[in-house]
């Protein structure tokens, strides 16, 4: 199933409804229990290893000058930009960071070559990567992707990984078609007819669409995998030596979550000073309205939405099982041995 086409009247009001729909969730954190002073007091540094450079969708964390979320846990923050998933798992196991931001393909591969790894935290629970064409090129259905050229972020993000598992829903493989790297700002070569068609985020369509790409069509992953799409992984050791640390962490990031989907025309205004994408304030706040709408947890418990954070197991199990018929991981993965939520604020 394939999305309509969208056009470049991106609605920001659609953006700012799902952000005011949501507030009752940020704001209703406080009442899980768990807080700052409930907490035995930590101190520490944590050095995370983005899978970007500072952009405007992680407003929250480089709010921290500003809102000192993490330093109320005790928490010396430094963000490490990367270029994808896997980057920002090479820079934990490098030792050069503490804490990946990083996408579970890049997570499951490393598993597969026998990383001790394991993720504490589901950052965006919905899919939101989608293979986006111009309405011109008669692209409508991953099969007739085939024998087209394809741009991806980089080949060690979530977007190629998540191509890959939209051509597997049509029979073909990565040979099929031809991936080249365009970066994150890759709609431009779509709209020169560099590629035919481009694995993007959400956000990045949004961009996009900003800036007057036209009348496109979307297939978005989440009709094919609805998995998370990014998550806080770290090395068992270091879990195993800093638990304390890592849930004061965990405190400050969902403080921060909590913070941006309450306040999106602040985080929006604060993204103009701190993110590198950050010069136009309406794109701002449409990036945002979307980060803060994939934060929302598909999980449900007793018939309410789980704390931010939460992990669904179901639908993350079926990610890994579709790496594994992919090839993408030699190994079969049990993502119940992988994943520790004994760490979220509120469990």
């Amino acid at each position: 199933m394939s999305a309509p086409f969208l056009t470049s009247s991106l609605s920001r009001r659609r953006w700012l409804g799902a952000s005011a729909g949501l507030l009752g969730l940020g704001l209703g954190l406080a009442g899980t229990g768990i807080s700052a002073g409930a907490a035995t007091p930590v101190s520490g540094k944590i050095r995370l290893a983005g899978w970007s450079k500072p952009i405007s969708e992680i407003t929250n964390i480089l709010a921290e000058p500003d809102k000192g979320f993490f330093k109320a846990q005790g928490v010396d923050l430094t963000y490490l930009p990367g270029a994808g998933g896997g980057d920002a798992i090479r820079n934990i196991l490098s030792g050069q960071g503490d804490v990946a931001f990083t996408d579970p393909g890049s997570f499951f591969m490393a598993l597969d070559k026998g990383e001790k790894l394991v993720a504490i935290y589901d950052i965006y629970p919905q899919n939101v990567f989608n293979v986006v064409s111009l309405r011109s090129s008669g692209i409508r259905t991953p099969a007739d992707l085939k024998g087209k050229t394809i741009g991806v972020y980089s080949l060690a993000s979530g977007t190629r990984q998540n191509l890959l598992v939209m051509l597997h829903q049509a029979g073909l493989k990565e040979s099929d078609v031809r991936i080249v790297v365009t970066g994150l700002l890759n709609f431009a070569p779509l709209m020169q007819g560099q590629v035919d068609a481009t694995a993007a985020t959400d956000t990045g369509l949004a961009v996009g669409l900003r800036k007057g790409m036209g009348e496109v069509h979307v297939m978005p992953v989440r009709d094919y995998l609805n998995m998370s799409s990014d998550m806080f992984v770290v090395r068992r050791q270091v879990l195993e030596q800093q638990p304390a640390l890592l849930q004061a962490f965990l405190r400050g990031y969902r403080d921060s979550a909590a913070w941006m989907i309450a306040n999106p025309e602040e985080a929006a205004t604060l993204a103009t000073k701190r993110a590198i994408d950050g010069t136009q304030r309406g794109i701002n706040l449409d990036v945002i309205g979307l980060r803060n709408a994939s934060a929302q947890p598909t999980l449900r418990v007793q018939g309410k939405a789980a704390p931010l954070g939460s992990f669904d197991l179901v639908a993350l199990q079926k990610g890994a099982d579709a790496y594994h018929a992919l090839g993408l991981v030699q190994q079969p993965i049990q993502v119940a041995d992988v994943v520790d939520s004994r760490w979220l604020p509120g469990a």
